[in-house]
């Protein structure tokens, strides 16, 4: 099982790269100081949007099922993309990692890299569904929105970004919502490193069209998982380094989560055995 492998010179160069402002650099390295991981990849936004019109809670499931509660129609809170995004905003080891350009990144099943990689990434099955909504028009749905995703594998590494992986680009894609306002991806369940808790990495865009330049997005953020799935997920094989850094983290001592998740935690169906479907509302201002 390989460990993550980024080194606090590697992290703290990556950030600098990035274009970000002053004050979310200094958060990154001071908020992430106790444990290196969590600056690899944490940094909560202070003051998240927090503009509500309705809210709803999913429905409890049955069957080896977990469930989370998201609003319908709040601002999801804004996050730090971190330092992998491979938006056109930072570079990696060959220059500047933009996954956005790549042919065949318009694409619902994640798993394998593209483009003239090979990989394909292992690991539970899991399904993402995400649900966009205007805050700003009586939540109404947003058919056209675009989303670009991405996150680790089940060892907790980065494609683009992370050593024995920078040659390939699974885990990463874009989708353009249907008239239901809905994208759905087909990956797998992510692994957790030390420090920070399983996440999902996600940018919205206002158009497929614009969702080639990190310069036309409208919201960043990030959505977990309820901890009850990610044990059930990493009894799984191929997650034994996850169980080891589950044990050591929290969402209250997550570098990005500690400020509350009550819009970030996916609703769950489904077992580590056959795969999960993840569902959450994400509400933007349009």
């Amino acid at each position: 099982m390989e460990h993550h492998d980024h080194s606090l010179a590697q992290d703290i160069q990556t950030m600098l790269d990035m274009s970000v402002s002053r004050r979310q650099s200094l958060r990154w390295l001071f908020a992430g100081a106790a444990t290196l991981p969590i600056v690899g990849c944490g940094g909560a936004s202070a003051g998240a949007d927090t503009s509500t019109t309705s809210t709803s809670t999913a429905p409890t499931t049955s069957a080896g099922t977990t469930t989370g509660t998201s609003a319908s129609c709040s601002l999801i809170p804004e996050e730090t993309g971190g330092p992998y995004p491979a938006d056109g905003t930072n570079s990696n080891a060959s220059g500047v990692a933009n996954a956005l350009i790549l042919a065949g990144i318009v694409r619902s099943d994640i798993r394998a890299s593209i483009a003239g990689a090979s990989g394909v990434a292992a690991g539970v099955p899991l399904t993402i569904k995400l649900q966009l909504v205007n805050v700003k028009s009586s939540c109404a749905n947003i058919a056209g929105a675009t989303v670009y995703l991405w996150h680790c594998d089940r060892d907790g590494l980065y494609s683009l970004y992370s050593v024995g992986v920078t040659g390939q680009n699974y885990l990463r894609g874009v989708q353009e919502a249907d008239a239901n306002g809905v994208v759905t991806f087909s990956t797998i369940f992510p692994g957790c490193y030390a420090g920070r808790m399983p996440h999902v990495h996600f940018e919205v865009y206002p158009s497929l069209a614009k969702a080639t330049s990190a310069a036309n997005r409208i919201k960043t953020s990030q959505f977990g998982f309820p901890n009850a799935t990610n044990t059930e997920a990493y009894t799984a094989s191929g997650y034994s380094a996850s169980v080891r850094n589950l044990a050591s983290i929290s969402y209250a001592t997550d570098n990005v989560f500690s400020d509350g998740t009550s819009l970030q935690i996916a609703a769950m169906t489904g077992n580590a055995a056959q795969g999960y479907v993840a569902t959450l509302t994400v509400g933007v201002s349009l």
